[in-house]
Order: C-alpha cells, then structure tokens, then sequence
C-alpha cells in the first residue's frame, strides 16, 4: 500500500466501500459510502470519489454487472472481443473467414505486364 499515491488508495477505498455495502445488501448512496469510510477510519478520502462511484454505480444491478464483466468498466484496452467471449463465441470464426476473404488472387495467366501491355512483347513503344 505504500508504493500507491493518495488518489490510488482513495479510490481502492471507496471502491471496497461499494462492495462491502453491496455484499451486505445496502444502498448505495454518498452517505452510505462516507458513513462506512468513516467507520474504518479512511476519513482523509477526497469527497468527490464517493459521489462520482455512487453515481455510476447506483443500482446493484451495476455493480453486479461490473463484478461479473471487469471490462465493462472501460480503461484497460485491447484483447475485449476474444477475451472477454461476450460475442458468443463467434467472434474467432468471423476473424477467419475475413482473412480467408483477403487472400483473393487474381491469375492473370502470363497475358499481360503491369503496365497492361502483352507480357513478353518487348516495351512496344519505348
């Protein structure tokens, strides 16, 4: 905890707030989340962090959805379609067909260079 800035540490306890008030069934409200910082003696936490968390996160079904899928909280980046299986699991298979798509060749079977003269025909005009 120590290699963490203040901001860090303050939103790690608004953030274990939430959940503790979540798992015992409360409401999530400003209050509730300063109330139950006070009580375990976090009563240095910036004000903005509980009512900015108990604004996005007012109902359980949020908080429950932020539990069940961390990426939906935004942020991290990259790896969200095949990682996450969100998609139902057909995702893989659309990325293959794409590239299977991309690799379309045309023959043009020696008849022309690529200037669109007769291949073999010696440069014509030069």
């Amino acid at each position: 905890m120590n290699k963490l800035s203040k901001s860090q540490k303050d939103e790690f306890a608004t953030a274990f707030a939430i959940l503790a008030l979540y798992d015992g069934g409360a409401d999530v409200t400003t209050e509730q989340i300063n109330g139950l910082l006070n009580a375990t003696g976090n009563t240095e936490v910036e004000p903005f962090y509980p009512i900015i968390f108990s604004n996005f996160l007012s109902s359980p079904e949020k908080i429950a959805k932020l539990i069940a899928v961390p990426s939906a909280g935004g942020g991290g980046g990259g790896g969200g379609a095949a990682a996450g299986g969100a998609d139902g699991g057909d995702a893989p298979a659309a990325a293959k067909e794409e590239e299977k798509e991309e690799e379309v060749e045309m023959d043009l079977a020696g008849g022309m260079d690529m200037f669109g003269g007769e291949s073999g025909g010696g440069g014509g005009d030069y």
